[in-house]
């Protein structure tokens, strides 16, 4: 077993037996499946929202070099810059060479899963810029100097007096300040980070090709100030964040909102066609999109695991996948967590180092149930795990044992012959280790299913 799957186990067990961590994210859970349920009330056939959006992605997923050319030629054509990044390096490169052309000092960056892909922090700490996260939860997990711990909530491992407490260490606030008044303070200090920043970065939930505009939606107004007022925005896009038309966006911006907090509609919703013009009194004079690949195109080879490059970024599996709710967030050890970070992950981080985490799953099919975008998230694990076992990736003894139980369960005899005393002592110094400590070993009956069915023929 290498170093990175040994350190996902001792984190599991951690976690998983850490009752305060199960407690919060129960609770925060707990509140968002009963928004969800609110928000899906707003359809009257919510099934064929879903496959509609399932069949808008996979038909752009199927021909995405044509529509990220055609999403290129209408941006530039309305006065922006499109810049390709074929890998992270690449991608910090980009943005570097923007800001310090630009002699930007300030940095204000809306919440984007894409930047902490590249790190983007650290860069911009490490070439001494001032880097001010302006989404609330992104914000907290900044000053804890920690990552997002959820796709779409950063801190839901954060209960409010652990908030309270980094905020009276950080800034002096007084010890259990509520929850609004540390959201004033924020507001407050980041107000005047807004006003005196060089460049703006933002994600983008949508690159809308027909248009070649760029679409945000997010609850705070944080994405909207951080490219209203900086001179500079630059979007940082996956590739995958395509979709064909305007029009698409009714579509595709309440299944968001449903399944991502609960909304019929997120709050604040932009549609951003390049730099300002002539007579618009703010916004950017130059934006940029930077389109990232960082190794999608290696799930792109795959007939069935591209399908996961639909992913709208909701955070729905995360929310309703047993193990994550067990485990939480950081042991993932990756940007992407859950179902479709299982999924994807392996990819972009290493098939033969980050396998495990399509091990790491109940198969129960809650993810696929709950994808507003139909992705088959529990039949994609099973591909995952056939091609580590096909690249000779899974653990030796686990191939080894699959090899024994493939033989046992092909010749009958081995299953019958045995006792039940000699099946019992197998188990138990066999399998106790992989049983766990926690857990009771399971007993063979004395008598198998086709000796009782026998004694129940010879009865009759």
């Amino acid at each position: 077993m290498n170093y990175t799957a040994q350190r996902f186990l001792n984190d599991a067990l951690q976690k998983s037996f850490d009752k305060e961590h199960r407690k919060r994210i129960n609770f925060n859970i707990g509140r968002y499946d009963l928004a969800v349920n609110t928000g899906k009330q707003q359809y009257r056939d919510l099934e064929l929202a879903k496959r509609r959006a399932a069949n808008v992605k996979n038909k752009v997923i199927n021909k995405l070099d044509g529509y990220l050319t055609e999403f290129k030629r209408n941006f530039e054509s309305q006065g922006g810059t499109v810049l390709w990044a074929p890998g992270e390096r690449d991608a910090q490169k980009e943005i570097m060479q923007i800001i310090k052309k630009a002699k930007a000092k300030v940095i204000v960056k809306q919440k984007s899963m894409v930047s902490e892909e590249l790190q983007l922090n650290e860069l911009l700490e490490k070439n001494k810029r001032k880097v001010f996260e302006t989404d609330l939860g992104e914000y907290i997990v900044q000053l804890a100097g920690e990552k997002p711990y959820h796709i779409v909530t950063p801190a839901m491992h954060k209960s409010k007096e652990d908030v309270s407490e980094l905020f009276h260490q950080k800034f002096g606030l007084p010890g259990n300040t509520p929850p609004e008044e540390i959201t004033k303070f924020v507001r407050e200090k980041l107000r005047n980070e807004f006003i005196r920043a060089d460049v703006g970065i933002t994600g983008a939930n949508f690159l809308i090709a027909d248009c070649g505009a760029v679409a945000l939606t997010e609850n705070e107004g944080n994405g909207l100030l951080s490219f209203a007022f900086p001179k500079i925005h630059i979007v940082v896009a996956g590739i995958e964040r395509i979709i064909p038309s305007l029009e698409d966006l009714d579509l595709f911006l309440p299944l968001l909102a449903t399944y991502g907090t609960g909304q019929h509609i997120t709050a604040y919703n932009n549609i951003l066609f390049g730099p300002k013009k002539e007579n618009e009194p703010d916004g950017p004079e130059k934006m940029y999109v930077i389109l990232v690949d960082n190794k999608r195109t290696e799930i792109l080879k795959y007939q069935e695991q591209r399908k996961a490059l639909s992913c709208i970024r909701c955070g729905a599996c995360l929310n309703e996948c047993p193990v994550y709710r067990n485990v939480g967030g950081y042991t993932y050890d990756s940007v992407y967590s859950g179902p479709i970070g299982s999924v994807i992950s392996p990819y972009l981080k290493g098939l033969r180092d980050y396998n495990h985490l399509s091990f790491a799953s109940s198969l129960c099919g809650k993810c696929t149930e709950v994808c507003p975008v139909k992705i088959p998230l529990h039949e994609l694990l099973l591909r995952n795990r056939k091609e580590a076992v096909l690249r000779n990736y899974s653990n030796y003894n686990w191939r080894r044992l699959m090899r024994g139980w493939n033989y046992t369960m092909l010749h009958r005899w081995m299953l019958d012959k045995p006792g039940a005393g000699i099946k019992n002592r197998a188990i138990s110094l066999f399998g106790a280790k992989m049983w766990g400590p926690r857990r009771t070993l399971p007993k063979v009956a004395n008598k198998n299913f086709k000796e009782l069915w026998k004694d129940r023929q010879s009865v009759t």
